[in-house]
């Protein structure tokens, strides 16, 4: 596992470099969606650098590892830098996001990258998988991990996240920790405008979730 950041001022120093990186990136290829990639940057930072996730990029498939799902797979490029940087793969590879063929596809792939534990895209699927992989590891003797999800607002009016928050809340995940990028925006327009949320932290406490 790499090195704890615990500073405050450090991490945010850090989290800088990565924007760097990220617009560098996405500028190169002339390609991806800078703003949800941008505005989720600082929460996958305190996750992969502030000794919160449990990972180590010298055994990226260890069993006992926490899992990471980014459900708002457009946003690939906030994790992707993270990934270079922490040495799942090597930096230069970040010239090759949205390449034909390339091991850094616009929407995260488990298949093709290092250090990706989900494929996802379909925007409200990947709370979904996070119930399952949290579920999974309560029947896996040598691998007792917690898995941390990423969700849009704008995805969470799909009624599957709703559907996976009673499901988790049954069968008691609190081995499943979910954070919502509350940016406001989604491809059409502010979040509000188009399907307004109301209190979503009241919602995901009716639904039996502890939420902060």
């Amino acid at each position: 596992m790499k090195e704890r950041i615990t500073d405050c001022r450090l991490l945010r120093k850090k989290t800088e470099e990565l924007r760097y990186n990220l617009v560098a990136m996405m500028d190169y290829a002339g390609s991806g969606h800078p703003g949800g990639s941008l505005s989720v940057l600082e929460i996958i930072s305190a996750l992969y650098y502030g000794g919160i996730m449990n990972i180590d990029p010298e055994r990226p498939d260890c069993p006992d590892r926490d899992r990471f799902v980014m459900s708002k797979g457009h946003a690939s490029p906030a994790q992707y830098v993270i990934l270079a940087d922490q040495g799942f793969f090597p930096r230069e590879k970040l010239r090759e996001f949205d390449v034909n063929n390339s091991m850094l596809p616009k929407h995260c792939n488990r298949k093709l990258t290092p250090g990706v534990d989900a494929s996802t895209g379909a925007l409200g699927q990947g709370m979904s998988m996070a119930v399952g992989m949290a579920m999974a590891a309560r029947t896996e003797a040598e691998a007792k991990y917690s898995v941390f999800c990423i969700l849009g607002d704008g995805e969470c009016q799909s009624g599957e996240i709703w559907e996976a928050a009673m499901s988790a809340a049954k069968y008691g995940l609190d081995n499943l920790k979910v954070v919502v990028d509350n940016n406001r925006l989604q491809i059409d327009g502010f979040s509000d405008d188009i399907m307004p949320l109301g209190d979503l932290a009241a919602k995901l406490d009716a639904f039996g979730w502890k939420v902060f």
